[in-house]
């Protein structure tokens, strides 16, 4: 019997060039770069955010804090439910490149106002709100041509599934640093100062955006009414019966998702002392982000999105149950483990979502069906926000079983799509021939090597 192969140096090498493939193209490099460092700053902001709109609602006995956590995420989401199909439209018509570099400037604006603001003792959550409803309308288009642009940095169609996940990997390692961080900063000066170092991040972006080797051009579509593409864009993403599934899946899943992080930090005076608040709620913050960013390093070393709709699904029954058990534990140790589970589920499936959308579409139809997912999963979160901020005060159901019921829709969504996923992939699988991402399979024997790949 042969001694097992030990894996040299080259071997761990060469897999972790497979990993990282999409940074051998500048532009990408440069994106990844800068984005990295720019979203640290935003879940600086992200988790200040909160911690702050918490602390005045506690100060204010008119107000309740489920409540008003969830009216703040409402107005930061609610713009990308109502304007990602139109912002999907234009982002198709326009220059993405330079779409994403003035909604770059305009969240700089963003976060220097909420650290203005918050520096000088003025900030008031009437403040926050109105600058979040604006943010979120800077992310309606934002989002759809952010997404949209991967592909034109991307040389090579085999390497897009990697961009993608490595875009996820990026999002979630900020994810990691950035709630720890603002945990540490809250405790030891202010809000004001998070919202300021987000708020200085944006040039790193903005620079690496300005760096890049961009050919600028009209799109070949402009010639045709706005409505007119709205309406195939519609027609498109719910009339093929596996996109219309991927969106359906994300949107509950989102709203779920959206319910359990609006009410996270109430969640902080059961698992820890007052004293240690905005350290613990970093603290869960920094937890989702490890599962997550765990999520995103494997889906970046598959090779194939083939088998990437029965991941979903585990996926999302990872995160139901994940978030359902946190709802009742009173362990620090526990919930910080549960976060992290839910991470983990949670960048699966939407990152997954994502790479088989951007798998199936074709180019010119491309920011409109990424306009729709940033609708499902991102615009869908306001109804999660205010449903469960409002079914979440103690008259009602209360925090710990409004969480349980959005552990169970999680749960729920994902077994109706794993039994819908035979008939889904019968639908996808002459796409991914003609796109050559899968082969066209003569015998019997390489076709059922495709099928249990996909299983």
């Amino acid at each position: 019997m042969e001694a097992p192969a030990i894996p040299t140096t080259a071997d761990e090498s060469a897999g972790l060039k497979f990993v990282l493939r999409a940074l051998r193209y500048r532009n990408y490099r440069l994106f990844f770069l800068g984005q990295g460092v720019s979203l640290i700053g935003s879940w600086l902001t992200t988790t200040a955010t909160s911690w702050l709109v918490y602390r005045l609602a506690q100060g204010n006995p008119v107000v309740k804090a489920a409540t008003v956590l969830g009216v703040v995420r409402f107005a930061a989401q609610i713009p990308t439910f109502l304007l990602a199909p139109i912002a999907g439209v234009l982002v198709d018509r326009w220059d993405r490149h330079r779409v994403i570099v003035a909604t770059q400037v305009f969240s700089m604006i963003q976060s220097a106002l909420l650290a203005w603001l918050a520096l000088s003792g003025r900030i008031t959550i009437t403040h926050v709100i109105i600058l979040n409803a604006f943010q979120g309308l800077v992310n309606a288009f934002d989002a759809p041509a952010r997404q949209a642009f991967v592909v034109e940095m991307i040389e090579r169609r085999e390497d897009l599934s990697n961009a993608i996940a490595l875009n996820s990997s990026m999002f979630n390692g900020a994810r990691l640093l950035g709630p720890a961080i603002a945990g540490l900063l809250i405790a030891a000066t202010s809000e004001g100062v998070c919202f300021l170092i987000d708020a200085i991040s944006y040039f790193a972006v903005i620079v690496a955006l300005l760096m890049m080797h961009v050919t600028h051009g009209a799109k070949a579509n402009q010639r045709k009414h706005p409505l007119h593409e709205l309406k195939e864009g519609f027609l498109y993403a719910f009339g093929f019966p596996p996109v219309r599934a991927i969106l359906l899946l994300g949107a509950l899943m989102s709203i779920a998702v959206s319910a359990f992080q609006t009410l996270m930090p109430l969640f902080v005076p059961i698992l820890a002392g007052p004293e240690h608040g905005a350290r613990v709620f970093g603290f869960l913050g920094t937890a989702v982000g490890v599962g997550a960013l765990a999520g995103a390093i494997y889906l970046a070393s598959r090779r194939s999105v083939v088998g990437l709709g029965r991941i979903m699904a585990l996926a999302g029954f990872l995160l139901g149950g994940s978030i359902a058990w946190f709802a009742m534990t009173h362990s620090l140790s526990l919930a910080l483990v549960l976060a992290a589970i839910s991470g983990l589920g949670s960048i699966i499936s939407f990152a997954a979502g994502n790479t088989m959308l951007q798998a199936l579409v074709d180019d010119n139809m491309r920011g409109r069906l990424m306009a729709f997912y940033i609708m499902a999963v991102m615009g869908t979160a306001p109804l999660g926000s205010i449903i469960g901020g409002w079914v979440a005060t103690p008259e009602r159901l209360g925090v710990a079983r409004t969480i349980e019921l959005a552990g169970a829709l999680c749960v729920l969504t994902s077994s109706l799509f794993m039994l819908k996923l035979p008939m889904l992939r019968k639908l996808v699988r002459p796409i991914y021939v003609r796109k050559g991402i899968i082969p066209e399979v003569a015998t019997g024997l390489a076709q059922a090597e495709v099928e249990a790949e996909s299983r």
